[in-house]
């Protein structure tokens, strides 16, 4: 535990030295990125025990001399600190050349500074043994979070987008307390592992309370709103450890929270497993829409932790329900497609920002071509995508698997449960093929065809460090899905100190990662034989380039591509009960007609009945109250005795 409490302390250096030294620009960058690649490697190491199955160590201090701040590393916290030590260097290496505004480099080092912040409160959270640990390092990583976001605070959709996040974390945050104090009240104490001990009852509204909060920083739907607002703000670097590490941390608190009260009660698997399904089939679906690519990207994720969830919900009924191979492999799944989304996620964001830098815009149907410009970017961005559609033979496939097995296993149980556990498996098949859809526009429509603009155009690849980070978290895309193995027998592994229901380890387990290690590299081996039976074919064949034929049409130009709208609009229409679609089109209404305009714009209903049926009204109240605000001091003096007699008659 002293090794990893040694790797947070040199993060937070990393973060001084930031503050320190960001009058040289160029030193500022390299040192940050030495120091906080160094503390990540620490914090490596002083996992490996943990999760190689040496017993839970714990560590404490006392604070104000009231309160304990304890700390326990186990094989859930080893697991889960797993994307913080690995996809943060990652991120802080990109920088070097993403972040290249010298004219910034006070705002470079304040933000690099809150980005050391936010990494140290997320390993701090994963490894809270205590209330008054997590509330600390929770808050800690909402507001470091919060000051990312807005790094570029003179826009004013940056400032809005700032502004919506602290809304929606704080509130989650109000949800977490009033919970910890609801158990606080049951137990009388800020330990963790007392929580077992409460009624069943109170366990289960202790759990639905925690689960608003959780769930509001994970971005489950209809929690999610502030992630298709701040993302596109963010820088991409942040956009990337954001989506790809900090929205697990709410995963981590569910999953923890539910071992911990050890529920017997069927209905919170249940309920997981449905906003599982909802959020994984909407987010893909609100994705397929949106033509901003880092929003785009933000809805994705919403899809993915609908995955996770679903995984989880499927683990959490296959214990109540005593099915140990549903519940491992549900649980197991969920984990691994965590770790698995951390490293496509971040490999997306971090493909966009290169785009965004380079053509100086998000908007999908202003690109076109950039995999002949962008070459590294294009490929890697192409392996990212087919990894979080779940195809061999990349990772995601291989998470996504293990959630079905699991799900397979528990058409066995009866009731409520039965149908759940249908519904998974058919929602998970359609997110399958809706994720496919919305990665081929987006490949598609960003990296093939022609560019549509003269920036696309003439656009050269990002820079080193850029391109470097992007082939690393490639790398692990394939790696992962290749050689499986030992990553699945990690995720069991992470599930050891938390329940010895699940079967890590059994026979069943190593079969079936073998299998699916022998599927993949049997589709790796086929893909490759093909490309190579395609060269030889065309070894001594002139290939002649000319224009894409245009169906008798002598004059076509790069406008009469596919755009994002008229890809998906066919499948988006089918959805129309649950997404808002608002068409404009000038029509066609003379002989001789005008230039006309046609434009599509998807809504998302979480956020219209948001705004239309709380926020308006609460405006509007508080307009009817402004006569409160006078001016006049003696009235306010009056409005505070006034509170404190009536707080005193309830005394």
């Amino acid at each position: 535990m002293e090794t990893f409490f040694l790797s947070l302390t040199v993060l937070f250096a990393g973060g001084l030295f930031s503050l320190i030294t960001f009058r040289q620009f160029s030193l500022m960058k390299a040192g940050f990125i030495a120091i906080t690649t160094a503390g990540c490697l620490i914090g490596l190491y002083s996992i490996f025990a943990p999760l190689q199955g040496a017993a839970a160590v714990k560590l404490s201090y006392p604070w104000l001399q009231t309160f304990t701040l304890s700390f326990t590393l186990d094989s859930l916290s080893a697991f889960f600190l797993i994307p913080i030590f690995v996809v943060c260097p990652l991120t802080v290496i990109y920088c070097f050349h993403y972040m290249e505004k010298k004219g910034q480099a006070k705002r470079i080092g304040v933000s690099f500074f809150f980005a050391s912040i936010l990494i140290v409160s997320m390993a701090l959270v994963a490894t809270a043994d205590n209330i008054v640990s997590f509330a600390l390092a929770w808050e800690l990583m909402s507001l470091s979070s919060f000051f990312l976001v807005v790094h570029e605070y003179t826009k004013e959709t940056t400032r809005r987008a700032g502004f919506i996040y602290f809304i929606f974390t704080q509130t989650g945050a109000m949800f977490l307390f009033i919970a910890f104090a609801l158990a606080y009240t049951q137990t009388g104490s800020f330990d963790f592992t007392i929580f077992s001990g409460m009624d069943e009852n109170i366990k289960v509204i202790v759990f639905f309370l925690a689960l608003v909060g959780f769930g509001s920083k994970a971005g489950i739907f209809p929690l999610h709103i502030w992630l298709p607002h701040a993302h596109p703000a963010a820088p991409s670097n942040i956009s990337a450890v954001m989506s790809g590490v900090m929205i697990k941390m709410g995963i981590y608190g569910i999953i923890r929270l539910y071992f911990l009260l050890d529920i017997n009660n069927p209905v919170c698997g249940q309920v997981i497993l449905v906003f599982g399904m909802i959020s994984g089939v909407l987010g893909v679906v609100y994705a397929l829409g949106k033509q901003d690519l880092k929003k785009l990207l933000a809805y994705s994720s919403v899809e993915n932790i609908g995955i996770i969830l679903i995984g989880t919900g499927i683990g959490m009924i296959g214990i109540t329900s005593g099915n140990a191979v549903m519940a491992g492999f549900g649980l197991a799944g969920s984990l691994l497609h965590v770790l698995n989304h951390s490293i496509f996620k971040p490999l997306l964001f971090l493909g966009a920002g290169a785009v965004v830098q380079k053509t100086g815009t998000k908007d999908i149907d202003q690109l076109g071509g950039l995999i002949k410009r962008m070459p590294i970017t294009g490929k890697t961005f192409l392996t990212g995508s087919v990894a979080i559609a779940g195809l061999p033979p990349f990772n995601g496939f291989i998470s996504e698997f293990l959630i079905y097995y699991g799900a397979f296993h528990g058409l066995t149980i009866n009731g409520s449960s039965f149908i759940l556990t249908v519904l998974a498996i058919l929602s998970l098949a359609i997110i399958g093929g809706l994720a496919a859809s919305c990665f081929s526009k987006v490949v598609g429509i960003v990296f093939l065809g022609e560019p549509r603009t003269e920036r696309a155009m003439q656009v050269g690849e990002a820079g080193f460090t850029m391109t470097f980070a992007m082939m690393l978290l490639a790398a692990g895309c394939l790696i992962i899905g290749v050689f499986p193995e030992p990553f699945v027998d990690l995720a069991f592994m992470g599930l050891r100190d938390v329940s010895t229901f699940i079967p890590g380890g059994s026979e069943e387990v190593g079969r079936v990662a073998g299998n699916l290690a022998l599927a993949s590299r049997i589709f790796l081996v086929l893909f490759l034989l093909t490309i190579l039976f395609r060269k030889i074919c065309y070894r001594k064949k002139d290939i002649s380039a000319s224009p894409t034929w245009g169906c008798g049409f002598t004059q076509p130009t790069v406008r009469m591509q596919y755009t994002g709208t008229s890809y998906a609009m066919s499948i988006i229409d089918f959805f129309r009960p649950f997404v808002g679609v608002k068409t404009s089109y000038s029509g066609i209404n003379r002989i001789f007609p005008g230039k006309t305009t046609y434009e599509t714009h998807i809504d998302d209903i979480a956020e219209t009945t948001l705004i239309e049926r709380i926020v308006t009204p609460i405006v509007y109240i508080l307009g009817k109250l402004r006569w409160i605000q006078h001016g006049h001091i003696q009235l306010y003096i009056g409005y505070i005795i006034v509170t404190i007699i009536v707080l005193l008659l309830f005394v």
